[in-house]
């Protein structure tokens, strides 16, 4: 955790003398959450709550030329942990090039800014498929390391859109926060990991259609390890008031399974086997205007999700509120009734604070 904050402040000490004379010098920015959670049981009674801060967010980013950008994110929750570095090159609208750690390519979920998000946080769809909280036991905040080229295609005449956005990357694979390495220092997962999304916007900005793909390997430890093959379909429509987006995942993740096989010389079989995970879910709210020049935002919000995972499934339902009282604050607060097929239900209040600068 040293070494990533030591290499944060590098890159920055770095960055600010050579973009003193470029197109945009260093821009600070940030934020701050601050999460209260209760857990309660199927009848209503408190099984625990705890007050705690959900992220702390410092950003660097600017221009050393009009086609050349940086971005430096990093996180200080515990100790700091370094969440994006990339290097973007964008001659043109079409193409565009960019090395580094920051978010992959995939769902339509991902890509969005928590601060942004309809509840207070990403789905369990996307928490355990998109490296979250991976189930395959390696990733990390939804990113990784790697080179991804992506570009804007066929502008619509006299809009300020294109129908097409894609985006197709080559990762590490194991995530840029569970990162392991062998005895020489290197990566221990020797394959890399293809990443990409299409979107299509179909003659209207606000609509979105997304289908994305990911291709890989990882490695966490000798059970644990073997392909991770998934896939998502999605459609949006956000127009800046009314938001409805759905999507659906799936994907399976390899893993060994050791078996004795020659008891007497104790020899043990090895098999590849791979259990099969898959989520969908919808979501939808409206924002209100009011308060003074329309400044105040209230999004009443409806979500709900189902997550199964190696045959065991669980629904999520959400209704909560999202409320802007200035541009730089917002509060959520969301109920969860949780459902899993097998077993007890629980229900979940989250209350988030989060202010932006």
């Amino acid at each position: 955790m040293k070494r990533n904050f030591l290499l944060i402040i590098g890159i920055i000490a770095i960055l600010f003398p050579m973009s003193i004379n470029a197109q945009e010098g260093p821009k600070i920015s940030g934020f701050v959450q601050g999460l209260y959670q209760a857990n309660l049981d199927k009848d209503g009674k408190l099984e625990d709550n705890t007050l705690r801060m959900r992220r702390v967010r410092l950003s660097v980013d600017g221009k050393f030329t009009k086609s050349l950008s940086y971005k430096i994110q990093g996180d200080f929750i515990n100790s700091p942990m370094l969440v994006d570095a990339y290097i973007k090159y964008k001659p043109c609208n079409e193409f565009a090039i960019q090395f580094g750690q920051f978010k992959l390519p995939f769902t339509l979920e991902n890509p969005i800014n928590p601060l942004n998000l309809e509840i207070f946080d990403y789905g369990e769809s996307i928490q355990k498929l998109v490296g979250y909280s991976d189930v395959c036991g390696v990733g990390g905040l939804g990113r990784d390391i790697g080179v991804m080229v992506s570009g804007d295609l066929f502008k619509v005449k006299g809009k300020d859109f294109f129908i097409v956005n894609y985006s197709i990357g080559v990762f590490n694979g194991n995530g840029p926060i569970n990162f392991k390495k062998n005895e020489k220092g290197l990566d221990n997962n020797n394959r890399k990991d293809i990443v990409g999304r299409l979107e299509i916007h179909p003659m209207l900005k606000a609509l979105t259609l997304t289908a994305s793909y990911y291709h890989g390997y990882y490695f966490k430890d000798t059970i644990n390890t073997g392909l991770r093959d998934r896939w998502s379909a999605g459609v949006q429509y956000n127009d800046g008031d009314l938001v409805i987006r759905g999507e659906y995942i799936e994907g399976t993740t390899g893993y060994n399974d050791y078996t004795w096989g020659n008891h007497a010389g104790y020899s043990m079989n090895v098999s590849e086997e791979s259990f099969y995970s898959r989520g969908f879910y919808a979501v939808a709210g409206y924002y209100f205007h009011f308060g003074k020049d329309n400044s105040q935002k209230l999004m009443p919000v409806l979500r709900y999700e189902q997550f199964k995972n190696d045959g065991f499934a669980t629904d999520y339902y959400t209704v909560g509120i999202n409320y802007w009282p200035v541009k730089s604050v917002n509060f959520k607060l969301d109920y969860s009734l949780i459902r899993p097929q097998t077993g007890i239900n629980s229900n979940r209040i989250v209350a988030i604070l989060s202010y932006k600068f």
